[in-house]
């Protein structure tokens, strides 16, 4: 497995398209300063999951985007895609090929992808997990930690040396499971307060569900009380409406009558007014004639007077005698005048019985028209009197429909909340039989979970052997290629070495003071080359000379 191609855009200082082709034997990336080296281990780093902008040396992670120069836009996202030759299937995908690509866009968002394919980050990681170059599983030497490395602890080149050998991958294996346990431990504690509550609330739930029993039969029983009662009233209710009803009917009945005997009254009084109309020319005629024979008594009255006069002055005076009038005119006048007093008595008497009569007629037509008032009064009062009492009526009934209404829904309520306080019961009873079966299978299910507990603690145990195992092996293996790799390297340099201080080293003989080269004058103890190797870098190959006029020679030479 190696890296065949590195591809970046838009990342750093790469704003176009770029492919670094790595073929196998490719050990280093060369360039000026300034030429995007370390911007090309960052684009590594990067697509293979670093989330810290300081590990790439930004401030914040949209740092990577290229920011534009002079010439040139700055661009919206940055892409690396890396490529990973798997045709020894390490990676565990079924592809020869396999190619992670990274997008980060200037809002923040991020996309990852595997083969084209969307991904998580999470799926890049365990991708790589396996084969030792995941998250925290690679060590990057960039500019300026040649020194921490030198001046680290011991605890810290531990560290990398075990990133480096990929033991990080069987620590992580070993801290995720320790972590298991741990989850473990805290459900079992969990699940033992869990089961001691349940075991603790099985008692109250007990007497609650007993209680609520007992509520249920006491509901029942107020409820058929209640029921049987509302029946009575229901009951009483229903005769009351009847009598209401059947008082209605009455009224009406004699509403009915009362208003047919109005009815006969009103055209009583039309026939009295009719007859009144009727009598009141001869009420007319009567009062005509009594005021005729007003005047003709008036006259009478009068005539009397002056007949009582003439006779006064009829009566013979001795000295008038001869001079007077004739006695048999003065007789026949007298006579003349009785029979005008006659008739004149004669009509007056006429006259005062159509006037009695007259009186009479008027005075019964009055009475009549009174008394057909007092009755059409009395009517009306016995009209009003029912309509009254209809309305009372009415009114009675409409009560006890309202009461029938309101007794039916407090029945109807009464039954839904015994059928509420019923379901409550058999939720409470469901609940308490549920939380018994939990118990018992808590109870049950604990001597599993401890047979788990300690089946996990033992594997963890083999884990930890077979890490150490691992460890131990690994060291003797990586201070076996420290020293293979360092001779192999010595006589590499020895055969091949074509510089100066190849030059410097074969004339040494030629040129006093000169002692050999560096890494052949130190002795270096087993298991530490790579990291003396390392730290030495280039001035590996430097030559070593006995004084200042041993290498000016030298620089002579």
């Amino acid at each position: 497995m190696h890296l065949k191609t590195l591809t970046l855009k838009g990342f750093k200082s790469f704003a176009s398209s770029t492919t670094l082709h790595l073929e196998p034997g490719v050990t280093c990336v060369v360039g000026p300063n300034g030429s995007g080296k370390s911007n090309v281990v960052d684009a590594l780093a990067w697509v293979m999951g670093e989330q810290g902008a300081k590990s790439l040396r930004g401030g914040k992670m949209e740092d990577v985007i290229f920011s534009g120069t002079t010439g040139r836009a700055p661009l919206g996202r940055a892409e690396v895609s890396v490529t990973i030759d798997n045709s020894d299937g390490k990676l565990p995908i079924d592809y020869a090929e396999v190619t992670i690509s990274r997008t980060l866009f200037r809002n923040g968002g991020s996309e990852y992808a595997i083969n084209g394919e969307t991904a998580r980050l999470l799926d890049v990681q365990e991708l790589l997990s396996d084969s030792g170059i995941g998250r925290e599983m690679h060590v990057i030497v960039g500019q300026n930690r040649l020194t921490a490395i030198l001046e680290a602890t011991p605890e810290d080149r531990r560290g990398i040396i075990e990133e480096a050998a990929g033991v990080l991958k069987h620590r992580k294996r070993k801290e995720k499971a320790l972590r298991k346990l741990d989850a473990m431990q805290a459900n079992l504690v969990r699940l033992q307060d869990l089961t001691n509550e349940l075991r603790r609330q099985l008692k109250p739930l007990g007497r609650q569900a007993e209680v609520a029993r007992r509520a249920v039969v006491i509901q029942s029983d107020v409820r058929d009380a209640r029921l049987r009662l509302m029946a009575d009233d229901l009951a009483q209710m229903r005769e009351a409406l009847a009598a209401e009803v059947a008082d209605e009917t009455a009224l009406r009945d004699r509403q009915g009558q009362v208003d047919a005997l109005l009815a006969g009254l009103r055209a009583q009084e039309v026939e009295a007014e009719a007859a009144v109309e009727l009598d009141a020319p001869r009420v007319a005629n009567a009062q005509n004639t009594w005021f005729a024979l007003s005047g003709l008594r008036e006259r009478f009255n009068g005539l009397v007077q002056v007949g009582a006069e003439r006779t006064r002055h009829l009566q013979p005076e001795p000295e008038e005698e001869s001079s007077g009038r004739d006695p048999e005119q003065i007789e026949a006048e007298a006579r003349t005048l009785r029979e005008q007093e006659f008739e004149l008595g004669r009509e007056v008497e006429v006259a005062r019985g159509a006037l009695s009569e007259a009186e009479s007629a008027r005075h019964a037509a009055e009475q009549a028209a009174a008394l057909e008032e007092r009755r059409i009064a009395e009517a009306e009062r016995a009209a009003a009197d029912r309509r009254e009492g209809l309305a009372r009526v009415t009114g009675q009934v409409n009560a006890a429909r309202s009461r029938l209404e309101t007794r039916t829904n407090e029945i109807d309520r009464l039954v839904a909340s015994v059928a509420e306080a019923k379901h409550r019961g058999d939720t409470a009873q469901a609940e308490f039989q549920a939380i018994e079966v939990q118990v018992a299978g808590l109870d049950e299910g604990e001597l599993g979970l401890d047979d788990e507990y300690e089946h996990a603690v033992g594997l963890l145990e083999t884990a930890d052997a077979a890490v150490e195992e691992l460890r131990t092996a690994e060291s003797v293996h990586e201070r076996e290629r420290g020293a293979l790799g360092a001779r192999l390297e010595a006589l590499g340099l020895g055969l091949s070495r074509k510089d100066a201080a190849a030059v410097l080293v074969s004339a040494a003989e030629q040129v006093p003071g000169v002692l050999g080269s560096l890494a052949s004058l130190l002795h270096i103890e087993a298991g530490a080359q790579a990291a003396v190797a390392a730290a030495l870098g280039d001035i590996s190959d430097a030559v070593v000379v006995r004084g200042v006029d041993s290498a000016v020679s030298s620089l002579v030479l």
